[in-house]
């Protein structure tokens, strides 16, 4: 079992990663070491990765359109009309602040589909009453991040029905079909995990105060001066929101992101919001936000038809079925293990589902879980790891922020307690959610 072809490409996959090479180039070699393995020719197993790239195509898409629709909206400053409102209404209610930027960063992922985008224009504004208040940034982190990870676990809209989707797509692909409003329903147990995990960070770990030493103080005077100087509600900002309801109801009525985003878009562009001439530089904005993204979860299906064509998978579920025996709650456990190192190397949720679900599929059928339970695995165990993680952007966005005055710490201020809040209930609710569906 150790050393089949999953088991080593996924550990080559992850030391890779963790050694800080890019997630692109280590899952293409892990691709290479699996088909290399399984007896094919490098130039085989290029044509087989590139022929399986295609599965995740439509959601590579809409990460691009995303991308673009984000820089559109920021270049209306409606983010920094928010930010001034925002620092008016939350001096001194601590909790309150914290819990309003785990609801701003949520509809980031659904309503208004930016994804990290509105990071590094809201919160650094907001670093100096953070000091003022003593807030622990730790706190902060784990806010953000639940806002980022929590709405595309448990809602399928935006980013959430782009996850839920993929779920659904590759559990079919891998021989076990499943509506997409069940996946929902099965991603609401693990979903409370974060909600937990969330509450616990506010108002018992991170609760006391925090003084942090001295930063670059320039920068954030900087960034806030520029937020406060004449900022007002205009009708570019009304006609960003219509372009943003508009979009939402698009994808809602076709259940398409794509269209969703096209829609922004071409709204945006026509009321003038964003001026026709600088198209060009808001598109390359776009796609170099989310390319990478894009780029990761096509090549992630190409690997994953790698270990399901050459038949690395079947080896190892008849290996592992004889090994993990018939308790469903260790099997569970570790599954999610499996996904947790997983996704901490890839550092995308996204981009290891078509892989864990190449290889949960077959052992779930195997030991009898029920299609609803398959579904809360493989959603649970694409989700951890992403938070936590220094390759995810789920952990590299609030960082970029809170670190605006180099006075926060990216492994020990936002991916440990990231790490603590989150992976720990998504295990636990995870495999609850496993034994009672």
């Amino acid at each position: 079992m150790l050393l089949n072809a999953v088991v080593v490409s996924v550990i080559v996959m992850s030391v890779l990663s963790l050694l800080r090479v890019n997630v692109m180039f280590a899952i293409l070699i892990a691709a290479g070491v699996a088909g290399v393995m399984e007896g094919l020719t490098l130039s085989e197993t290029t044509n087989m990765l590139i022929s399986g790239m295609g599965g995740q195509a439509n959601t590579a898409l809409s990460y691009i359109l995303l991308g673009i629709f984000a820089v559109m909206i920021s270049y209306s400053e409606i983010t920094g009309f928010l930010v001034k409102k925002l620092v008016k209404v939350l001096k001194g209610k601590r909790s309150i602040m914290l819990l309003t930027i785990a609801g701003v960063a949520c509809l980031s992922q659904n309503v208004v589909p930016i994804h990290i985008a509105f990071i590094p224009i809201l919160i650094p504004p907001l670093l100096h009453l953070f000091d003022k208040m003593k807030v622990d940034r730790r706190s902060v982190a784990t806010a953000l991040t639940f806002g980022l990870k929590a709405p595309y676990i448990m809602i399928p809209a935006g980013f959430g029905l782009i996850f839920h989707g993929i779920i659904a797509d590759e559990m079919k692909a891998s021989g076990m079909e499943i509506p997409l409003s069940s996946v929902t329903y099965a991603m609401l147990i693990p979903g409370l995990g974060m909600i937990v995990g969330l509450l616990f960070s506010i108002f018992i770990t991170y609760r006391s105060d925090r003084e942090l030493p001295v930063g670059n103080q320039e920068v954030i005077n900087e960034i806030a001066a520029s937020v406060e100087d004449d900022l007002s509600f205009t009708y570019r900002h009304v006609l960003t929101i219509v372009s943003i309801i508009a979009a939402l109801i698009v994808q809602l009525l076709t259940d398409s992101l794509v269209l969703g985003a096209l829609t922004g878009i071409i709204l945006l562009v026509i009321f003038a919001v964003v001026p026709f001439k600088g198209g060009e530089k808001v598109v390359n904005e776009g796609v170099t936000m989310m390319g990478m993204i894009a780029f990761v979860m096509l090549i992630a299906s190409g690997y994953a038809t790698i270990l399901k064509e050459t038949g690395a998978v079947e080896d190892l579920v008849q290996s592992a079925s004889g090994i993990l025996g018939d308790n469903k709650l260790i099997i569970a456990f570790i599954m999610l293990l499996i996904g947790l190192l997983i996704t901490m190397g890839i550092g995308s949720s996204f981009g290891t589902i078509p892989i864990i679900a190449a290889l949960f599929v077959p052992i779930c059928a195997a030991v009898g879980f029920s299609p609803l339970a398959t579904a809360a695995l493989i959603g649970t165990a694409g989700a951890l790891g992403d938070a936590g993680s220094p390759a995810s952007d789920s952990t590299l966005g609030p960082t970029a922020g809170l670190n605006a005055d180099g006075k926060h710490h990216h492994i020990w201020d936002t991916c440990v307690p990231t790490f603590m809040h989150y992976n720990i209930p998504l295990i636990i609710f995870g495999m609850l959610a496993a034994m009672v569906l």
